[in-house]
């Protein structure tokens, strides 16, 4: 599977995802069309999907290879398991091409826990991470701000909180050219003082990190963008999340519903979608890098059609050509050094 030296390879699991094989390749197919020679995806899946998947799209001309794979982790099913069970599963195939040096990064719509286990496992730890987390932005409102833990650590100690204020440096610099982004553990007041045991042994690490540290925010200072980077565990950051998506959800049904009073259907709904796109950012970002791991492997929504898997891979292709790797080992080490963690 030779590929030119400079091209950015994306393996991509079209077995992950509620829309899958479909989505996931129409949208693998839209990235490799629209790019501008920088890019070479390699589509991960049953071999029969792949054949099939093959013949229904014409891929003549695009830089789009196939690599084969055996069965597919499902939402829900223990990744541990799974991990023993299905070696050859889309997930395990995709993220072990990464580690193998046959991929730059990886891109999966399927499961969550599935995705960071192997990445984990195969992948392994960047130095001077516990374990492993996502992040990125969730309120559609304050497109800047980067908020992790978003559930896949649920309980939490303050060295791991400071690793993901440390991440969430290196992705606001690399992704939104912020040079000095601001970091806040996001609490019950404002005060220094607020919060529990978590937020103010958090406090104590964050004021001797070197980090352009603010303080406490509250959950209503995030949708004004007061930091750039808004850390908490993962059930917060989780529950955060699914409000922000179910809000954006209801509202935008709501307001389909007024206007169609006021105005004809079609900007009914055209505003509608806006508003459902501002609050369910993951969805219509495509998804973001797992942080902790040493090497690019994206996840993105559950529900992802095509565009969201096209932003997916563009994620992807820029997490390598911006070293984020090399970026966050550098913070990291600096951060830690520092805090004496």
């Amino acid at each position: 599977m030779a590929t030119p030296k400079d091209l950015v390879r994306v393996a991509v699991d079209i077995m992950g995802g509620d829309n899958a094989p479909e989505e996931i390749v129409r949208g693998a197919l839209l990235a490799a069309a629209e790019d501008n020679g920088g890019l070479h995806i390699i589509l991960v899946g049953d071999q029969d999907v792949l054949s099939e998947q093959k013949q229904k799209h014409d891929m003549t001309g695009l830089p789009i290879s196939m690599i084969p794979s055996e069965g597919v982790v499902i939402e829900g099913e223990p990744p541990a398991l799974a991990l023993r069970q299905k070696p050859k599963a889309s997930i395990m195939v995709s993220t072990g091409l990464v580690k193998a040096g046959h991929a730059d990064a990886s891109v999966t719509m399927g499961s969550t826990g599935a995705a960071m286990a192997s990445s984990a496992v195969i992948l392994g730890r960047i130095p001077g991470i516990e374990r492993p987390s996502l992040g990125g932005p969730i309120i559609g409102s304050s497109p800047h701000t980067f908020i992790a833990d978003l559930g896949t650590n649920v309980d939490c100690r303050p060295s791991q909180l400071l690793s993901f204020a440390a991440m969430g440096v290196v992705f606001a610099r690399q992704f939104w050219n912020v040079e000095k982004p601001r970091v806040a553990i996001l609490s019950v007041g404002s005060e220094q003082g607020k919060g529990n045991s978590l937020v103010q042994e958090t406090d104590e690490l964050m004021k001797t990190s070197g980090l352009n540290y603010i303080g406490n925010v509250e959950a209503n200072d995030l949708v004004h963008g007061k930091a750039e980077v808004v850390v908490c565990d993962g059930f917060v950051g989780n529950v955060i999340m699914k409000l922000s998506e179910g809000l954006g959800e209801s509202v935008s049904d709501f307001l389909k519903g007024k206007l169609a009073q006021y105005t004809d259907v079609k900007e009914a709904q055209e505003i509608s979608k806006e508003v459902y796109d501002l609050y369910n950012v993951v969805e219509t970002h495509g998804g973001g890098p797992i942080l902790g791991v040493d090497g690019i492997s994206v996840v993105g929504h559950g529900s992802a059609r095509a565009g969201s898997v096209k932003r997916a891979i563009g994620t992807a292709q820029f997490a390598v050509t911006s070293e984020f790797i090399a970026r966050l080992n550098d913070e990291l080490a600096r951060v830690l050094s520092n805090a004496k963690v």
